[in-house]
C-alpha cells in the first residue's frame, strides 16, 4: 500500500475584495510543509473549493508551486455534478504538474444510487486523462453521498491503475476500519482523533485541517500512534462550531493576521460569541 503521510487541507486566504490572497496561500503552504507535513491539499473542503472558479484555482496552484513545492507533494481538490466540469479542473492540475486529485461524488443528487455513483465515476475516468490518480472522498455529512466499502472495492477492481486510495471523513469508526480491513486500497483518515488507532491497522495517512495549526502534533501521531488528548480536546471543540470559520479563527489569532478569518458566501463568521468562546479555550498562538 502507498503510504501518504500527513497532508495538509490547506486554509484558503482571501482578501477583503474576496480574493484569493495568493502570497499568503503559498507563505501558509511553505510554512507547514516546513515543520514536516508529507504535502498540501489545495482547494478541499477545509479550503472551500467548492466556492472557488476556475481561473482563481489556476493561479492559486501557480503560487503554491512557485514557493518551489513539488506538485508531487499537492493534491488537488475538485468537485462538480457534471462529469465534464470535473475533468476539466482535473485536466488544469495537470497541466501544472499535479497528478493526484482529490474527488467526492457528484453531491446535488443527494439520493443517488449506489450504481449511478459507480457509472458517474466511470464517466469521469473515461473522459479524464489517465496520468491523474484519483483519490475518493468520502464525506457524507457535507455531500449527501456516501461510499461504501463494496463501491470502493469495484471502482479499485475495474480501475486499478486509476483509483490510488480513499480519504474517509465521514467519522464513523466502523466504516473505517471495514475500509481498513478490506485492504482494497490505502485509506487516508480525515477525521483526527481516530488517525491514532488507525496508523497500527495499516492506514496510508491523513488529509488533516487541524494540520493548518498543529502540523508537528499530526505528524507524531502518525509517527507514533499514540492519541494526543490535548489535539482531540482541540478537534472536539473546534467540530462543534462551524468548522472553517473556526479553523480560520484559530489561524488568525495564532498568526496575528486577521486577513485569515475572511471567507467566501455561503460560509460566514462565527458569532462574537464564538469567537470570544473558541479563544478562550485555544488561541494561545499556537501556530505561531
Amino acid at each position: 500500500m502507498a503510504h501518504f503521510g500527513i497532508l495538509t487541507a490547506l486554509l484558503t486566504p482571501f482578501a477583503a475584495d474576496g480574493s484569493i490572497d495568493g502570497a499568503r496561500l503559498a507563505g501558509h503552504a511553505a510554512t507547514v510543509v516546513s515543520r514536516g507535513v508529507a504535502g498540501v491539499t489545495l482547494f478541499g473542503t477545509t479550503g472551500e473549493g467548492a466556492s472557488i472558479s476556475a481561473g482563481e484555482r489556476e493561479a492559486g496552484i501557480s503560487a503554491v508551486l512557485e514557493t518551489g513545492l513539488s506538485p508531487r507533494s499537492v493534491v488537488l481538490g475538485v468537485y462538480g455534478a457534471a462529469t465534464a466540469d470535473v475533468a476539466a479542473q482535473i485536466d488544469e492540475g495537470l497541466r501544472a504538474g499535479v497528478t493526484r486529485f482529490l474527488v467526492p461524488p457528484p453531491y446535488y443528487f443527494s439520493n443517488a444510487m449506489e450504481d449511478g455513483v459507480f457509472q458517474w465515476f466511470s464517466e469521469l475516468l473515461a473522459s479524464s486523462d489517465p496520468k491523474a490518480g484519483i483519490i475518493l472522498y468520502n464525506i457524507p455529512q457535507v455531500t449527501g453521498v456516501g461510499i461504501s466499502s463494496s463501491l470502493t472495492r469495484q471502482l479499485k477492481d475495474v480501475f486499478p491503475e486509476r483509483i490510488i486510495a480513499i480519504k474517509d471523513s465521514s467519522g464513523d469508526w466502523p466504516n473505517a476500519v471495514q475500509l481498513m480491513e478490506g485492504k482494497a486500497l490505502p485509506v487516508l483518515i480525515g477525521d483526527e482523533r481516530l488517525l491514532h488507532k488507525s496508523v497500527p491497522m495499516g492506514c496510508a495517512g491523513s488529509i488533516t485541517g487541524v494540520a493548518n495549526l498543529y502540523p508537528e502534533r499530526l505528524c507524531s501521531i502518525m509517527a507514533t500512534s499514540t492519541e494526543d488528548t490535548m489535539l482531540t480536546r482541540t478537534v472536539d471543540r473546534v467540530v462543534a462550531l462551524p468548522v472553517i470559520p473556526t479553523l480560520k479563527v484559530l489561524l488568525a489569532d495564532a498568526l496575528g493576521d486577521p486577513v485569515w478569518e475572511n471567507l467566501r458566501a455561503p460560509l460566514t463568521r462565527l458569532t462574537a460569541q464564538q469567537k470570544s468562546d473558541i479563544l478562550a479555550l485555544e488561541g494561545r498562538g499556537m501556530a505561531a
